[in-house]
């Protein structure tokens, strides 16, 4: 089902989001990570950059549109932008920052270098364009980029609940950079002390927007029973144009700035990009735990079983194999089957344990030291047999690379006669003076048989020899170069080389191998409790580069895994002064970038400009580790006091921490209790009624810069015009809050609804008497009725479909339409003409209001007609008809379909309606 936006005159009709959603479920709650959008639209990676901030802002908004128009919340938007974010996080996001700014300098050089070689030689390339990087280390709290991105976003919202009807019941609430936390722990936050609340709704429909793997890990861990995600559909291998000539084909690297070809007759489209919208996918997480239910599901337990304590495990283990706050363990690669091989570990050294590993967020270390020396066991074999899956995909390779040279033609011809991708024949081009371009093609074939051949070489006098003395370019070569690898895991003494080269210690420093252990552990009980129960700590941070091997867990039961409380997060200029290169030091005030670059600095070496990438046994240099100092807190803190009297107002203003902020319109029911607020001036923080927001609680304050009706809302965008008749109101909102030692429980609600069950019963064979085939849910509604064909459809695809003997399909023995003895033959009325189309008679099944299209009617006998058999009957007996046979023809029966019918929703099959 499409629901597009109609276009009239240049001018797009917006889409009534107040009507029912297309994909048959109705979402009561949108949660958007804002980071994973403002990426994409500040800088894609698929399409032109925009040329300026402000046609930034308006991608993001045509985002979020595009993203609301799918999900249509009914009472709750919370957008969510990263704050400051915990000191163990900072780490990762320093190594990320120092990276971009290294790589980025390093691809302009590489750029201008390949660049001025093509223009010496003589090529050609369009004139370079006078613009200025879009340095993406903007997008972090503190700088100028977001809190201007705050402003836009608050215009947005104001707008939209003024003009949209989809937002008139809307509670919208904005947790922009200034307040602390990154933004899906933000919302997840939001979420835990929402589900501690009496009036809370435990059947709410909750769907988070995001990218991150470990969305679906939170999500798992509220033990919401209803919870999807929305992410972007991932397409490997978009084709990108070259940054040089612009050009799709090749990257900059193998540009050789030839002049663009020109394609089709009038060359409409030669310099556009491939454009294509982008396409969504839902992720349900009620269908991930059936899937978990299956595989977690243990019998003859020494304890009683609980499905929602072994999620909290599996969540658990995964931390092990990587996360943004601790390095993976060595012997535990994703890729190779870590998650499994722990899950199975887990089943077999659980009946031990004497119960979980974990319990609302926090961990039984005694229990996990017994699943991590089990791994530890096997670390050995599993570095072997690395090393041997490795060998043998290295000799499949260059096996492949032989015979690929080995099969490809001696001669391919150019021009008009190069050979053309199969989709690519829209435009056949006539060929123009043949015998020219034939007598060019010969002549470019005897130089070539004239030059030497690769096997032989030349000698002194220029004849050509058969000794093959040739040296072999690099570029020719079978094996690629790969870095020397010191620690050798496969061999004996893995763990003596592994100290030795990352931690410069011997393996024999028991004291210090103890050490990364209680850090590394200290990790994962603090990780746990941050996904489960909020932030334990804002200063903790694993403090080196590497992780210890399994092996070396033991004696863990003892160590501690409490944190100090009362802990502060950084102030944001000086996070920025944590996580920034000094190349992006632009983006803070002079004297404290004077910090980054002064060679009398204090802190000057929190800021290498060059540094060193490990590859720790990977091929990319983004899989590596980036060897940067840890930043000491308390010298920073000593240095940034002398710099701290510099700061404007302005600067100080964006260097305070805030809060979140909630909108509503004027028809919301909390509507005229706010206004009220206002009016009285009531400086004292007031309770949410819950029975005027859908339940939701916490505390409203007056804001100073507050949206409020009949006052203009300026536009921080100049293409935007200005709100001048607002009805929309904003005040802080601060989530309820708890006691610091109050512990959220990972337990289901009561009266929460279990989803129906969507995978095949396990005993679907024992029991289904009748013998019918199962089924698979398509979407939400596991009582859609799926398009069908009619009688005719069946018979005119009987009639056409290849009948060849040993043709596969339920086709083949169709007999013809009308053939002579054949028991389904119907004679034609007089008058009546064959169907001149293959599927021009396709309906959904009850795509109609009223009265059934007489298509669909039940055959009546007329005289001189033999009576309609059942073809839908003999056709099954055959074998079940797949309706993805027929799929992409358009919408999804190649028709048009029409939004307003109810009925039509949701025959878009595996992702979200496209809008």
């Amino acid at each position: 089902l499409h629901s597009q936006a109609k276009e009239c005159n240049g001018v797009k009709a917006p889409i009534d989001t107040s009507k029912p959603n297309p994909n048959e479920v109705e979402f009561d709650n949108l949660y958007l990570d804002m980071n994973g959008i403002i990426h994409p639209c500040t800088h894609p990676e698929d399409k032109p950059a925009p040329k300026n901030e402000d046609e930034m802002m308006v991608a993001i908004f045509e985002y979020i549109d595009r993203i609301f128009n799918i999900v249509r919340p009914r009472r709750l938007l919370y957008m969510a932008i990263d704050g400051v974010a915990p000191r163990a996080k900072m780490n990762q996001q320093r190594s990320r920052r120092f990276r971009a700014s290294k790589e980025g300098m390093e691809a302009a050089e590489e750029k201008q270098k390949i660049r001025q070689e093509i223009l010496a030689k003589g090529g050609f390339l369009p004139p370079e364009e006078v613009k200025e990087r879009f340095d993406s280390n903007c997008i972090t709290p503190g700088t100028e980029f977001m809190d201007n991105l705050a402003k836009c976003l608050r215009y947005y919202i104001a707008d939209r609940l003024n003009s949209d009807p989809g937002w008139k019941n809307l509670t919208v609430i904005l947790s922009d950079a200034s307040a602390p936390g990154e933004g899906e722990h933000k919302i997840m936050d939001y979420i835990r002390r929402q589900r501690a609340q009496p009036n809370h709704d435990p059947n709410t429909h909750h769907c988070l927007c995001g990218a991150d793997a470990d969305l679906i890990m939170l999500g798992l861990a509220t033990h919401e029973p209803n919870f999807t995600i929305i992410r972007e559909e991932f397409k490997p291998n978009k084709p990108k144009p070259c940054a040089l000539c612009n050009q799709m084909g090749h990257e900059v690297k193998d540009c050789q700035g030839l002049p663009r070809e020109k394609q089709g007759k009038h060359d409409q489209f030669a310099d556009s990009l491939p454009m294509a919208e982008q396409e969504f996918i839902f992720i349900r997480l009620c269908v991930l735990r059936e899937y978990l239910e299956r595989e977690l599901t243990m019998a003859s337990l020494p304890f009683t079983f609980d499905f929602e304590r072994s999620v909290d495990d599996w969540v658990f283990m995964c931390f092990f194999v990587g996360n943004d706050f601790l390095p993976h363990l060595p012997s535990l690669e994703i890729r190779e089957g870590a998650i499994d091989r722990l899950v199975n570990i887990y089943k077999n050294v659980v009946h031990k344990t004497g119960g979980y590993l974990t319990e609302s967020g926090f961990v039984n270390l005694q229990r996990v030291q017994m699943i991590m020396l089990a791994v530890g066991e096997v670390e050995d074999s599993i570095f072997k047999k690395r090393k041997d899956d490795d060998d043998n995909f290295k000799r499949r390779q260059k096996e492949k690379r032989k015979r690929m040279k080995r099969d490809q033609p001696s001669f391919i011809p150019g021009g008009q006669f190069s050979p053309q991708a199969l989709g690519n024949r829209s435009s056949p081009q006539a060929i123009s003076n043949p015998r020219q371009a034939a007598f060019e093609m010969r002549m470019h074939d005897r130089q070539n048989s004239t030059t030497s051949s690769p096997n032989t070489s030349l000698t002194p006098d220029s004849s050509p020899s058969l000794a093959g003395g040739i040296k072999r370019k690099a570029e020719d070569s079978d094996s690629e170069p790969e870095p020397e690898d010191n620690i050798r895991l496969w061999e004996t003494g893995w763990k003596q080389r592994y100290y030795k080269n990352k931690f410069d210690v011997d393996a024999s420093d028991e004291k210090f191998r103890r050490k990364v252990v209680q850090s590394y552990v200290e990790g994962l009980c603090w990780v746990l409790r941050y996904y489960y129960q909020g932030c334990a700590s804002w200063n903790w941070y694993y403090p080196f580069h590497y992780a210890p091997f399994a092996s070396d867990f033991e004696g863990i039961a003892d160590m501690p895994s409490d944190f100090e409380k009362g802990s502060k997060p950084f102030k944001p200029l000086e996070q920025l002064m944590g996580v920034f290169p000094a190349a992006s030091g632009n983006f803070l005030p002079p004297t404290w970038r004077k910090l980054m670059t002064d060679p009398e600095s204090s802190i000057i070496d929190f800021y290498p400009e060059d540094f060193a990438i490990d590859l720790n046994g990977k091929k990319y240099a983004w899989q590596g580790v980036a060897l940067l100092p840890f930043v000491d807190e308390r010298r920073l803190r000593a240095a940034l006091e002398e710099v701290y009297p510099d700061l404007t107002p302005e600067e100080n203003r964006r260097n305070s921490l805030g809060g979140d902020v909630l909108f509503v319109g004027k028809h919301h029911p909390l509507c005229d209790f706010i206004v009220e607020q206002y009016k009285t001036k009531n400086a004292e923080p007031v309770d949410i009624p819950p029975e005027l927001c859908h339940g939701i609680q916490g505390k409203l304050t007056l804001n100073e810069n507050a949206v409020l009706p009949d006052q203009t809302v300026e536009s921080p965008v100049p293409v935007l015009r200005d709100l001048t008749q607002n009805s929309a109101v904003s005040i802080s909102f601060k989530d309820p809050q708890f006691d610091e030692n109050f512990v959220f429980k990972a337990t289901v609600l009561p009266g929460a609804k279990k989803p129906a069950p969507v995978l095949k019963p396990g005993d679907w064979e024992k029991t289904n008497n009748d013998g019918r085939p199962w089924r698979p849910q398509l979407g939400f509604n596991r009582d859609r009725k799926p398009v069908h064909l009619d009688q005719s459809a069946f018979r005119t695809l009987g009639h056409t479909m290849p009948r060849e003997r040993g043709m596969p399909g339920m086709y083949a023995n169709a007999v013809p339409l009308g053939a002579y003895g054949s028991p389904y033959a119907r004679p034609l009325l007089s008058g009546q003409q064959q169907i001149p189309k293959l599927l021009s008679n396709l309906r959904p099944q009850e795509a109609w209001r009223g009265p059934t299209p007489l298509f669909q009617q039940a055959p009546q006998r007329t005289a001189g007609a033999a009576p309609l058999l059942p073809w839908n009957r003999m056709l099954q007996s055959q074998n079940q008809f797949q309706l993805s046979q027929y799929q992409g023809l358009g919408g999804p029966m190649g028709y048009p379909q029409r939004p307003e019918d109810r009925m039509d929703r949701g025959r878009q099959v595996g992702k979200p309606c496209p809008i």
